[in-house]
This record gives C-alpha cells, structure tokens and sequence, in this order.
C-alpha cells in the first residue's frame, strides 16, 4: 500500500481558462469533473450535474459576484478542488464556497489543505464568516443531526458532518432537494393553475419571457430579485440584503448567456402598482436531455396568501413543456423551515430526492 505521507500535496490557486477549449483548461475540467463526482456520490443522483461552461460563465463576468479557486493535487493528480464565490462590495462580510475531494481519495488530507486556502483567501478579502453546503442522500439517517432552525436533518456520522463539526462549522439550515417528472401527466398542475389564478382575481396578472429580460419588465424584475435577499428563510446563515437595478439585470442576462443557459421566467405583476411580486425561474444548459434546474422562485412578502406561488410555478412548469420537452425532471432545493413552499412542491408532485446541510464557520 502507497505510504500517502511520503507523497506531499500541492495547492495551486485555479485560474480561469479563456474558454473550455483553451490549452491551459485542465485544471478547471478538473474542477468540473469533481463537482459532478461529489453531487452524484453524496445525493445519489445525476440532477445537478453541470457542464463546464455553466461553471467558467461566472468567472469571466464578476462585475457583481467574485470567483476564486484552488485545487490540491499528488503525484500529478488533481484530487480535489475549492471554489469560492462572494458579493463584490466593501461592506461585504461573507464568502461562500464549495470543497469537492474525489470520492475515491477523501480522508488524504486534501479537505484540511482546501479549507486552509480558502480560510486565507476569505481573509485576504477582508471577510469574517464562511459558508458551505454538504449533499446527502434521501434515506432517513440513524443518527440525526438538526439544525439551529430544528427544521430538517442530516446524518450526524456522514464524514463530511464529522469534518465540518470539528473544523469549527455549525449546522445553520437544512434544504430539500426536490424533483418534478416532466414526463409524466400535468393535469393537475393545470388544475391547480385555474384555481389559484380564480383565487387570485383582477389584481394579478401572469407575465412571462425567456431570457434576457424585456426592458419593459427589468425595473420590476430587478425589484422582485432584491427581495430574494430579505424574504427567504435563512436558518441561522448569514444573507446580506442585495442591491438590484436594471444594469445588474443586464450583466446578470449576459452571465447566463455566456454560461449557455436557457433561462424560463414566469412572473405575477401586481396590476395596481404595476410590479413584479412573484416569480420562478427554469433553466437547462446546453444539452436538452439534462435536468432542469430551478433558480429563484419568491413571492414578496406583502403579496403572500394570494396562491401567487403556485400560479409562477404551475405556468412555468406547463411553459417549460414547449421550452425543453426532453428534459426529465426539474430540480429545486427549498428550505425545509419553508413549509409554504414545499406544500406547493408536494401538492404538484415533486418529491425528495436528497438533503443539503447548509454549514457556516465564524473566522478569528
């Protein structure tokens, strides 16, 4: 058996290839291929599977968020890797990230090399509180483990549980990770559409587009975005309210484009006031036959109790038909305190197919 102590890791800060296709590319392929192999071995599904220019788009747009990254490789290998993501302001006070080790070679000492790159990127950036996200499988754990909020579990004796405690993070907020068959019968969500926009009445109307945004719209879409950031349940994390205007808009459709994403919006204007107060995104990457993804979905808090979230979700569901037929399933994570939300999912018929335990470590 190989002594792994006789054979050193090396962290490299990942840099960002021109493209996909770009000599020095490697690396973040790499970093691609990880990620893919942590999701389907941690959640036991290929749904969040992602191509490579869905992860390099972000990196060569970061006017809004920033991206920085490491990977720990021995013997010549990349075995892991760390990505990081944070709003570019100055008053910022967070970094999240994401640590992927090649199944096959956990426990080598790369996650305590990652972490320490990324615990010194957070406080070159001047940022104080780090946040993660770990994957687990739908099958009811033998030793529970709860959140802050009480909302949810995770296996208390999943590796990356036993890690994360003993690095300092605390388990803020447990998350649902659901899937809709999109090939199965939509007459029920037809019918809960007809009900929910008779229960609604004259005030809201339904608004949708593919992406970009129509300039008509992106005032009021910029407004209902800010909203993610102070109406979603956030556990004990750390959610610093976003400021939006119709440029973010703008750079944010050219990041989605870039990451050759097609992107779904189903909308609830509030005809009286004329704004957007509700809405649900879907999205699929370059190949048609992949899982689609929900990105935001959110009814302002003022305009809750009037069956706005079903109406986003049930037209963008039939909508998504005509947009990506052969995609399988759509994916959404909602967190399990979110018990509004996750009726709906459940009343349309999504069901759980993992976990995610949302970790956060306060720097000294």
């Amino acid at each position: 058996m190989t002594d792994i102590a006789t054979h050193p890791l090396t962290v490299a800060r990942l840099v960002a290839p021109a493209s996909v296709d770009a000599p020095d590319a490697g690396p973040f392929l790499e970093t691609v291929r990880l990620a893919n192999a942590v999701c389907r071995h941690d959640a036991g599904h290929d749904y969040l599977d992602q191509e490579p220019a869905e992860m390099l788009g972000p990196w060569h747009h970061q006017e809004d968020w920033g991206h920085s990254g490491f990977t720990v490789e021995r013997d010549g290998r990349i075995i892991g890797a760390v990505t990081s993501i944070y709003a570019q302001r100055a008053d910022s006070d967070t970094l999240e990230f994401d640590l992927m080790v090649d199944p096959g070679r956990r426990g080598e000492g790369a996650e305590e090399a990652l972490l320490a790159a990324i615990e010194d990127e957070a406080r070159r950036l001047g940022r104080s509180v780090i946040q993660t996200w770990t994957l687990h499988r739908p099958d009811p754990p033998s030793e529970p483990m709860r959140p802050s909020t009480g909302w949810g579990v995770i296996p208390a004796d999943d590796p990356q549980t036993v890690f994360h405690l003993a690095n300092g993070f605390t388990l803020e907020q447990v998350e649902r990770n659901s899937a809709f068959d999109l090939h199965g019968s939509f007459d029920l969500v037809e019918r809960m559409l007809a009900e929910a926009l008779a229960a609604a009445g004259g005030d809201y109307r339904v608004v949708t587009w593919t992406s970009p945004t129509p300039e008509e719209h992106i005032d009021s879409f910029a407004y209902v975005i800010s909203r993610m950031s102070t109406d979603v349940p956030a556990g004990g994390l750390v959610i610093e309210e976003e400021v939006w205007d119709a440029d973010r808009v703008r750079r944010r459709d050219a990041r989605l484009r870039a990451q050759g994403l097609t992107v779904s919006v189903a909308c609830v204007e509030h005809v009286p006031s004329a704004r957007i107060v509700a809405y649900n995104e879907l999205v699929i990457g370059e190949d048609p036959t992949a899982a689609t993804q929900q990105f935001g979905t959110l009814v302002v808090k003022e305009h809750r109790g009037h069956r706005l979230g079903v109406i986003i979700k049930c037209t963008n569901l039939l909508r998504w038909r005509e947009i990506a037929p052969e995609s399988p399933r759509v994916s959404t994570f909602n967190a399990e305190e979110n018990r509004h939300m996750l009726d709906i999912n459940e009343a349309i018929g999504f069901v759980p197919v993992s976990y995610a335990g949302a970790w956060k470590k306060v720097l000294a």
